[in-house]
């Protein structure tokens, strides 16, 4: 086994390693989700961590790690008798993003159960996990009903496993950590609210912070053994307060003026329900434990709330995290402390777990590094390279001129302009039944749903179907000589489930950013309604990509990505202005398309093209532009691209040019204000059902 990272030598993160070590402190805190750009420590502070808890007692040979003082009395492994138990070092177990729910919760052999009668069952994650860390990397790319079961055995302390009439129950307690890149999209809000704590880091763009990262890293790798032997007296001195702190937590007392505190900032920020406030308590409490205190201070309280309320006061998926601090000092400062503070010993205070820690040693202070000092938080961690650094980026979008000149010979580049006030929309789906990723938009074959029929199973067998199996075992009974009550069940009779539930898409959006569209209040409407799309499918599950076209061509502004926010913030910086080069748009559709299927071939797309209809330039491509748009349009229909047109034009003269494109397309069309009708679910439930009656459509007009 190799020689982890030590968690005090991780440079800065001040929050992050205040936030995990809470957790170890009291485990009813609820966990910590770590958010922030890659490279910033948070995998290797939270394998670290593990090597700070307490040692646990278990019953020598239980796999689910009982305590021998006080086993849990429905362990499949039990009864257990009363006696002396084997001490062993917590556990950091890893739940792969790709883990299956049987991986997770643990396994029942069927055939057995059937058969002879008894429950076999083979522990999962849940279990190994038990008094000890879950750690999840890339929380936000789990599927749904894992992340449900996770967040469920969490908040009971349990983990129960059902197969067709057969259970099992097992305790599951441990200290839950997830770590995401918003980059790569966000978790529901109601999955948030489940972490206790959350915590941003972001890598430091101070040189020297950066050089001692590096520094260290190249010391560990170099010497792992011998690195970790220079940072033992730290770990064993911030081990030694954990423990301190848990036999302390007990006697810490929370004062009716702290509970007024939190109840008056959990009011003042508008959070929903209790949770939180529960939440603050715990962590005040530990906050208090970890410094060494006996009673809640208002420090206290205004810790805990920049840690747990950050992530619950979100009112829509694209308010960013985080929290006014001058609002927060201002409830605080309506509730004083009924005592004055008396002047802190020198011991480490609650801000942070380094005090005289490892963090602040360097090379005046005589370090093990011989890095710098004292380092604030929000800094690049032991595995963040030194060029990590990046330049502001700028909005991807199609090539931006100074605003007033022309743009490929069309009307002047206008500022982007901000986006109508979002509203729901009708949902918009994928013809037919799919197979891809778990979501909420199409219908598709899926490991949860109705029950819609029975197969033989493809490797090992998840969800018996249990009529279908007794109904291949019954011919067979007499032949295997039964004798008894029990049925005589082989392995080729079992049957395995076919489910029907709904998957998440590929929702690519080609907005048309042309001067016809330039009109301040039209384009603010357009913007609206592909943001309230775009909360759409961020409600759904979808993966989302943004193209946009104006002047000489078109942008992929955003590659398919799980992350809603990206293009909404690409959505909000889009310029407008230019000749209509809507072919471009449709065929760099094609090919982001194609791509994308190679990557994920099982992910269905929905193309949804926002614009009037017009053709007016050819870019590149020569020819006439409105041909050329209906034969880039009529390619993607022989592909089976299933499409909706949003026809954005208006006044009391209209081309209806947009209609037929969405013929040519093979979907419908359908107007801003359509968005919002009830008409609308008839139109996109099937999107090729509208072929044929835009075409009689187009017909009747030409006769």
């Amino acid at each position: 086994m190799s020689t982890p990272y030590p968690f005090t030598a991780v440079v800065g993160q001040t929050d992050l390693r205040l936030a995990l070590l809470l957790n170890a402190v009291s485990p009813a805190v609820g966990g910590v989700l770590v958010r922030g750009e890659k490279g910033t420590a948070k995998s290797t502070a939270v394998r670290a961590l593990s090597a700070l808890l307490p040692q646990v007692d278990v019953v020598p040979g239980c796999r689910f790690s009982c305590a021998p003082g006080a086993p849990d009395p429905a362990c499949p492994d039990g009864p257990h008798e009363p006696g002396p138990g084997a001490v062993r070092p917590a556990r950091m177990v890893e739940l792969p993003v790709g883990a299956s729910e049987d991986r997770l919760v643990g396994a029942l052999d069927i055939e057995r159960a059937l058969a002879e009668g008894v429950k076999a069952f083979e522990p999962g994650l849940l279990a190994d996990a038990h008094r000890g860390i879950l750690y999840v990397d890339e929380v936000n790319l789990l599927h749904d009903h894992l992340i449900d079961l996770l967040l469920d055995a969490a908040a009971m302390g349990a983990s129960y496993v059902e197969r067709e009439g057969v259970s099992v129950r097992h305790a599951a307690r441990f200290l839950l950590v997830g770590t995401m890149n918003p980059e790569e999209g966000e978790l529901r809000p109601q999955l948030l609210d489940r972490f206790g704590l959350t915590v941003e880091v972001a890598a430091s763009r101070e040189p020297a912070q950066r050089v001692e990262v590096v520094r260290r890293r190249l010391a560990y790798e170099d010497d792992p053994a011998g690195f970790a032997t220079r940072w033992a007296g730290d770990e064993h001195e911030v081990r030694a307060r954990v423990v301190a702190a848990r036999a302390l937590l007990p006697k810490v007392s929370l004062g009716d003026t702290a509970l007024l505190q939190i109840a008056a900032t959990c009011a003042g920020f508008e959070v929903d329900g209790m949770r939180a406030d529960i939440v603050m308590a715990r962590t005040a409490t530990a906050l208090a434990a970890w410094a060494g205190r006996a009673e809640v201070r208002k420090e206290d309280v205004r810790q805990a709330a920049l840690l747990a309320l950050p992530h619950r006061r979100r009112r829509n998926p694209f308010d960013a995290p985080g929290l006014d601090e001058d609002l927060l000092d201002r409830i605080l400062d309506e509730f004083p402390d009924e005592e004055p503070e008396p002047d802190p010993d020198p011991e480490p205070g609650p801000e942070g777990p380094d005090g005289n820690g490892p963090d602040d040693s360097g090379p005046g202070d005589g370090g093990p590094d011989g890095g710098p000092g004292g380092t604030p938080p929000q800094e690049s961690g032991p595995d963040a390279p030194a060029s990590e650094a990046e330049a502001p980026q700028t909005p991807q979008g199609s090539e931006q001129q100074p605003s007033g000149q022309e743009n490929g010979g069309g009307a002047p580049e206008q500022a982007a302009v901000r986006a109508a006030e979002p509203f729901r929309t009708k949902m918009l789906s994928v013809p037919g039944l799919g197979e891809g990723a778990s979501g909420r938009r199409s219908r598709a074959r899926t490991a949860h749903g109705r029950t819609t029929g029975a197969q033989r199973p493809r490797g090992h067998l998840t969800k018996l179907h249990l009529a279908a199996t007794i109904q291949a075992a019954a011919p067979h009974q007499k032949a295997r000589g039964r004798s008894g009550r029990g049925l005589v069940v082989r392995k080729d009779d079992l049957r395995q489930a076919t489910r029907e539930g709904r998957e998440g898409n590929l929702v690519l959006f080609v907005v048309d950013a042309s001067g016809s569209m330039a009109a301040r209040q039209r384009m603010s409407a357009v913007k609206g309604a592909v943001l309230s799309l775009l909360l759409d499918a961020y409600q759904r599950r979808d993966k989302v990509g943004l193209i946009t076209f104006r002047g000489a061509g078109a942008q992929l502004a955003l590659p398919p990505t799980s992350s809603v926010d990206a293009a909404a913030a690409r959505l909000e910086q889009l310029p407008t202005g230019g000749r209509t080069p809507l072919a471009a748009g449709l065929l760099t559709a094609h090919e982001t398309l194609r791509i994308e299927r190679l990557r994920d071939p099982s992910r269905r797309p929905l193309l949804v093209v926002v614009t009037d209809g017009r053709a007016t330039s050819a870019g590149a491509l020569g020819g006439d532009p409105r041909e050329l748009s209906r034969r880039s349009a009529r390619m993607l229909a022989a592909e089976g691209v299933a499409s909706v047109v949003v026809d954005c034009e208006s006044g009391p003269v209209r081309l209806g040019l947009a209609g037929v494109l969405a013929a040519d397309l093979g979907g419908p069309a359908v107007s801003l204000d359509g968005l919002r009708a009830d008409s609308l679910a008839g139109l996109v439930k099937n999107v090729r059902t509208a072929v044929t009656s835009q075409s009689s459509h187009t017909n009747r007009r030409a006769a």
